[in-house]
């Protein structure tokens, strides 16, 4: 009733909450909630479609302005993706990663992006903005020391388990923390097909439908940015 359908408190999520996910050989979905794949799009470049979305979801959501500087925490999928998106909206963009494969190939989709590994950055608490991809509890507590008195942090994980942290930083230094998680599709597919944001730098490994369960357990024990399961084959 207030326009915000995936807050509703009886909304039914795929996959997630109260429906039957997507790994079935047909589904049924409100008509709504489907969106056209250009034809100039790949299958390969269509499945980021959601995380890419996710990305879209900072700007939809006003969090930053072109200019500003943004520090991302995380160097895997999203936080890639989330680099791409702010860097094409015009942010100063510097991605904080722990594996230097993973900040290689983002600097080679878009020079304009700096690296540096964790363990060499150095905080001064005066960046504008900071989101955190680690998925990691150490997340946030890092972002505080990179984000400047005013300035926002921009959750875009969930962490299990519980967590633990002082909150008096925050409100002395007056810092805004957002939760911003899923985004609009249809600024991602325009996103993807006009090619300012690239993913296929980011597929991993392929593997035929019927070894999924050995695809599954590769994301579960090695540091990849997606595998891709090859229906076709």
């Amino acid at each position: 009733r207030s326009g915000l359908p995936t807050h509703c408190p009886n909304r039914s999520v795929l996959g997630i909450l109260g429906h039957d996910g997507a790994f079935a050989e047909y589904i049924a979905v409100p008509e709504k909630n489907l969106h056209v794949v250009p034809d100039s799009l790949s299958t390969d470049e269509a499945v980021f479609v959601e995380p890419v979305a996710a990305a879209y979801q900072i700007l939809k959501q006003r969090l930053v302005e072109r200019g500003q500087s943004v520090v991302v925490l995380g160097d895997g999928r999203l936080g890639n993706l989330c680099a791409q998106v702010l860097a094409d909206f015009g942010c100063k963009v510097i991605v904080v990663g722990k594996h230097e494969r993973k900040l290689a190939i983002l600097r080679e989709i878009n020079a304009s992006i700096e690296t540096v590994l964790l363990k060499g950055a150095t905080p001064d608490r005066s960046t504008d903005v900071v989101v955190d991809c680690t998925g990691s509890p150490t997340g946030l507590p890092t972002a505080l020391q990179h984000v400047k008195p005013w300035g926002t942090i921009v959750l875009k994980t969930t962490v299990a388990g519980e967590q633990t942290l002082a909150l008096a930083p925050i409100v002395i230094d007056e810092v805004r923390v957002v939760g911003s998680r899923c985004g609009p599709f249809g600024d991602a597919l325009v996103g993807l097909e006009s090619g300012r944001i690239k993913v296929k730098p980011l597929i991993s490994q392929r593997f035929p439908l019927d070894q999924a369960v050995e695809a599954i357990n590769v994301t579960s024990t090695q540091p990849v940015l997606k595998v891709l399961l090859d229906v076709s084959a």
